[in-house]
């Protein structure tokens, strides 16, 4: 190391919230007092008490479980700015970073080339970054948008760093007209105008391409894209930006990617092109870590590899156990009180830190920094020989062979230059073909077999004795935009619920990873918590349904409460009304 300093590049924070635990432990009190008074009371009632007993034995069931996952309140705190005193620049590891779109009118070029641009900005070294964006629908247009932020890329980068802009994703930073107060110069202010034209004829020239039937001509690099369709294409992988030997002030590598796709072969959505990415960028760079997002969340917190490196180098332990460091999805610009549900809140304020102090918050499918060793399938304390078995799943390529070997050994063999052999192999891993007879989705990689592959990954890391990390910086890390309208939440939500149905019935059944594997009880508990997410509709809407039941039926699913009426007349009590008890029923 560059220099020694025995401050630690994180703090663990360990909340006891003994009042709030108090509070969980009298509500399940409560609730079992309930349950109890059912059971006892169980032979004079009907139909509606049975209903009512099982939606309240679900919701004890549920609370115990959140209380479980609860419990352990943590916290981590990085200090970037110790990691840089500690740690050389030249000695930082490099890391991949990876972009994937899928359709070009659901997430127009101009949000994922807004991503793409704050990722190229960040504080780190450029030379030891990457950036690799997965085309899924082959679009023209996407590609088109990168050629033309590359060139942007040029002006924004050094601008950022040179003014150290802290919102590097061009579209929020210059949302508001106003020149920023802070810096008053007037080389800065002529910059900005400079910067805020360029991106403006930028943005024009993507919205032209975006509005013409042929947006340019499909000649030179982009008759590959000629006609294609969709979902049955070739492999088109471009360079769009390499960096040049000797020169680390430069931009970061910038790859462009569209996996093979045919009818008859199954592509695995975003697992697939996932995979490919791990392939191709194991290929060219091989990069000891990994990042991904979505490409509609881009990087509001320039430091953010800086965080990330605190948690993953902090200590030789969090090397043998820490696989992911997390960072919350956080959205802008949603609606007022998030009636939706979209920000989840629950999740990651509450729960995931809960979470984190069992084996660590799940795998949310964007803004994770993970070791590529683990993706690799590597389980906690083998040391950093690769094993062999291992190295068998991988495929029949022998130049990925050899750069997954290096991988699992810890070292990190990156060609300065795209050499022709690298590029024909990267094709070849790319193919629709290539993971058949290999472990690639079952073992190794992205997982397969569920539509939420990130809770699937994240669990079957887990299953291997893993733990994870969720990092909140102040600033959050990470910003993207999410559905403003009911309907598209709510098909959203749909397809979540789905996905983790299918991994609470299949054979990755988190109760399976705690019996037969290295998952924790409570980390099991955690997981059924997210899995049965979609059920508690069911007996959520029963238990709703009771009242209007038992008003329709003239029956009662809550305790009789009797009620006398009495006066005092004339110095002594007399009862008014009927001789027999008036009995008023609750619904």
């Amino acid at each position: 190391m560059a220099n020694s300093n025995s401050s630690p590049l994180y703090e663990r924070l360990e909340h006891k919230n003994t009042m709030h635990k108090v509070m969980e432990f009298i509500i399940l009190f409560l609730l079992l007092s309930l349950l109890v008074y059912r059971l006892l009371s169980f032979s004079n009632h009907g139909f509606a008490w049975l209903v009512a007993f099982l939606c309240e034995l679900w919701f004890t069931l549920y609370w115990v479980i959140t209380i479980s996952s609860k419990w352990s309140f943590v916290e981590y705190k990085t200090y970037p700015d110790r990691l840089l005193q500690r740690v050389a620049e030249h000695e930082l590891p490099p890391v991949d970073m990876f972009v994937t779109t899928a359709d070009s009118e659901l997430e127009p070029p101009i949000i994922t080339l807004n991503t793409v641009l704050s990722l190229l900005a960040v504080d780190y070294p450029t030379d030891k970054l990457a950036c690799y964006v997965s085309d899924d629908g082959c679009s023209p247009l996407t590609f088109y948008s990168l050629v033309e932020a590359s060139k942007f890329a040029e002006l924004w980068v050094p601008f950022c760093k040179k003014y150290n802009v802290q919102v590097r994703a061009p579209f929020r930073y210059f949302n508001n007209d106003a020149i920023p107060s802070s810096k008053n110069s007037g080389e800065f202010k002529q910059e900005w105008k400079t910067m805020k034209d360029e991106y403006m004829k930028l943005n024009r020239k993507i919205e032209d391409a975006v509005g013409k039937s042929i947006p340019f001509d499909l000649s030179e690099d982009f008759s590959l894209f000629s006609n294609i369709e969709r979902n049955n294409h070739p492999t088109i992988i471009k360079v769009v930006l390499d960096k040049e030997e000797g020169h680390s002030n430069g931009l970061p590598r910038l790859v462009y990617i569209s996996r093979e796709k045919r009818p008859k072969h199954p592509h695995h959505s975003k697992a697939g092109a996932m995979n490919v990415l791990t392939r191709v960028s194991g290929l060219m760079t091989n990069a000891p870590l990994m990042l991904n997002v979505d490409c509609d969340m881009f990087a509001n917190n320039p430091s953010v590899v800086l965080h990330a490196m605190c948690i993953l180098l902090g200590s030789n332990e969090n090397q043998n156990e820490i696989a992911f460091a997390q960072f919350p999805q956080i959205f802008y610009d949603g609606l007022k009180d998030d009636p939706f549900g979209n920000q989840m809140a629950v999740i990651w304020k509450y729960l995931g830190h809960g979470i984190q102090g069992i084996q660590g918050v799940f795998y949310a499918g964007t803004g994770c920094f993970h070791r590529r060793q683990v993706i690799y399938g590597l389980s906690p304390n083998n040391g950093k020989l690769g094993n062999q078995e291992l190295l068998k799943t991988f495929g029949n390529s022998k130049e990925l062979t050899n750069s997954a070997a290096d991988a699992l050994r810890g070292e990190t063999k990156c060609p300065s230059m795209l050499l022709k052999s690298i590029e024909a192999a990267a094709y070849q891993v790319a193919s629709c073909e290539y993971e058949y007879g290999t472990n690639w989705g079952r073992k190794v990689g992205w997982m397969y077999g569920s539509t939420t592959e990130d809770i699937l990954t994240g669990l079957s890391i887990h299953n291997r004795g893993w733990k994870s990390i969720i990092c909140t910086p102040d600033q959050p890390a990470f910003l993207g935009c999410t559905p403003t309208g009911g309907p598209a939440s709510m098909t959203q939500q749909k397809r979540w619920a789905t996905g983790l149905l299918e991994v609470l019935l299949s054979k990755n059944c988190p109760i399976f990873g705690t019996v037969f594997a290295h998952l924790q009880f409570r980390q099991c508990l955690a997981y059924l918590w997210i899995f049965t997410w979609g059920l508690r509709s069911l007996p959520e809407t029963c238990y709703a349904a009771l009242p209007a039941y038992s008003i329709i039926t003239n029956t009662h699913i809550f305790p009789k409460t009797v009620s006398t009426s009495t006066f005092n007349i004339g110095g002594q009590g007399r009862r008014l009304g009927p001789p027999n008890r008036k009995v008023r029923q609750l619904l």
